[in-house]
């Protein structure tokens, strides 16, 4: 039978869910459960219309991709057996998979025990779900594909079962007894998450025997002038201390990318030996997160570390892996260079630590930016004096070309920051309005990966921007329709008029507002 329903408080709002066990669900006519896919993990999900939130247990939390993001709340749950317990995380752009179709999912983490996923009215509403708990269905019809079904488990006819003292006595009677051990046909090979012990010793089955053997690639052709220009940085890098010969089995070619100002950047191209890097997880913040700690600030200023990467110094042991082939020799560096796929991640756990005592203080960084801020100019002189001198401390240099100090406006992260709010790059909203109709995928994901850079500032963003994600899906044949050009233009209006954001002020919470459909 159904229980009584949990209540749920939030500030103004109220919500409910039920104690059911899998063996229930099945039977009762008010929901729909079964099995499914989050990302590529398996998960038995409950659909109830009568829960206002959608939940992923910890345990499955921690087998799909994603780190969980603060809720931005306290969600206090009175438990239907008594007490109750506050959950205040979220597992934000989950996918759970209905159909061949993955739908986008925000799953609050929560400890559940019979279920790994509850599935509930938010996530109905958004994808506009019918639902025929008779049938045990769930239908979705999305941007005008054809439409989707999630068909549930039905009630299972009870098997017959009878007492041992009953099967003691039908053996003796000559009745044949089979012992039967049940196992998943599918899972021939399962996963190391799913094995209880052997999954906290990953280090002991890698995908491959620790010790790769070196790359080393063919240097890229090179026009004349590139040639001239790269004598002239390997002479300026050597004489730094920035790198040194090499006689590394390692080797990654080098090219030029143009910089704003027309001069060139030596990049190396190490792609293959990012592929075999064990990943540094270290997270980089949210844009939007850094920003919305400005509140009431009015006077900025913005400091550029010069070559920030270049400051760090590169493990003994790992030096002979950064290696590079040029024409004019085999060189490695000294120092960390572009292009490693840890730099950013290593680059911003030294940043934190170098100013974790000030963070979200006065100072925001992000990787090699720092922005300084304060609610007037007072205030301001002792917070500039307190970041200056850390950076002397620690040997951490800044390029005062790029800086800006005192100032009232300041453009960060690709935002122009003030006292009145945030808005825009306007420079970067114009390269949006100059950008030319997309003629394949990859030309759609650039554009939608800087418009979606903006996404804040446009009310139904993803609703908007839909028929161009769908051309992004694996499987669908690139056709530029007229809904696309409609989302193409929208888009683009739509960021030319956006609004100053105002900074929420107070450390208060913030009340949710819901809408059924």
């Amino acid at each position: 039978m159904r229980g009584p329903g949990a209540q749920i408080t939030q500030g103004q709002t109220q919500a409910r869910i039920y104690n059911m066990t899998r063996e229930e669900a099945p039977a009762s006519n008010d929901v729909i459960s079964g099995m499914t896919l989050i990302f590529d993990v398996e998960a038995y999900v409950l659909i109830d219309p009568g829960s206002t939130h959608s939940y992923i247990s910890s345990e499955l939390a921690s087998k799909i991709p994603g780190e969980n993001s603060p809720l931005g709340y306290n969600l206090m749950v009175y438990l239907p057996v008594g007490g109750s317990v506050v959950v205040n995380s979220v597992r934000k752009g989950s996918l759970v998979r209905i159909g061949d179709v993955n739908l986008p999912v925000d799953l609050i983490v929560m400890d559940l025990k019979e279920f790994d996923v509850i599935l509930g009215m938010d996530w109905l509403t958004q994808h506009r779900a019918v639902i025929d708990c008779y049938k045990k269905e769930v239908m979705i019809e999305s941007f005008g594909e054809s439409r989707v079904v999630f068909v549930g488990d039905r009630q299972v006819v009870p098997v017959c079962v009878i007492s041992a003292l009953e099967a003691r006595r039908l053996m003796l009677e000559g009745c044949e007894a089979y012992l039967a051990h049940v196992i998943d046909s599918k899972k021939v090979n399962p996963t190391l998450e799913e094995i209880p012990v052997v999954r906290d010793f990953r280090e002991v089955f890698p995908d491959d025997l620790p010790g790769v053997a070196p790359i080393s690639i063919a240097p890229y052709r090179m026009a004349p002038v590139e040639l001239q220009e790269l004598k002239k940085q390997l002479e300026e890098l050597l004489e730094k201390g920035f790198i040194q010969p090499s006689i590394s089995p390692w080797g990654a070619p080098v090219l030029f990318v143009k910089k704003k100002d027309g001069s060139m950047r030596l990049c190396v191209d190490y792609r293959q030996l990012n592929r075999v890097t064990v990943k540094n997880k270290y997270p980089l913040p949210r844009i939007d997160d850094l920003l919305d700690q400005l509140k009431g600030a009015t006077t900025f200023s913005k400091i550029d570390l010069r070559s920030g990467y270049w400051q760090l110094r590169i493990a003994e042991k790992d030096i002979p892996k950064t290696a590079f082939r040029t024409r004019y020799g085999h060189y490695e560096f000294l120092v960390m260079p572009f292009g490693l796929t840890n730099a950013p991640a290593a680059f911003m756990a030294l940043m934190n630590r170098t100013f974790q005592e000030y963070l979200d203080r006065f100072v925001i960084v992000f990787i090699d930016d720092i922005l300084v801020y304060s609610k007037n100019r007072e205030e301001h002189e002792q917070h500039l004096r307190i970041v200056l001198q850390i950076l002397k401390e620690k040997e951490l240099y800044a390029k005062l070309s790029k800086c800006e100090f005192w100032v009232n406006q300041v453009v960060f992260l690709g935002h122009v920051i003030s006292g009145d709010g945030v808005m825009p790059d306007p420079s970067k909203v114009k390269a949006i309005m100059e950008w030319r109709v997309p003629k394949n995928v990859t030309e759609v994901r650039s554009f939608l990966g800087l418009a979606g850079y903006y996404r804040r500032f446009v009310e139904g963003f993803s609703i908007i921007a839909g028929p161009l994600t769908k051309l992004l899906r694996k499987g669908v044949a690139f056709q530029w329709t007229e809904q696309c050009q409609q989302s193409f233009d929208e888009l683009k209006e739509r960021l030319t008029s956006t609004p100053i954001l105002v900074l929420p002020s107070g450390s208060g919470g913030f009340c949710g507002l819901y809408r059924c459909f």
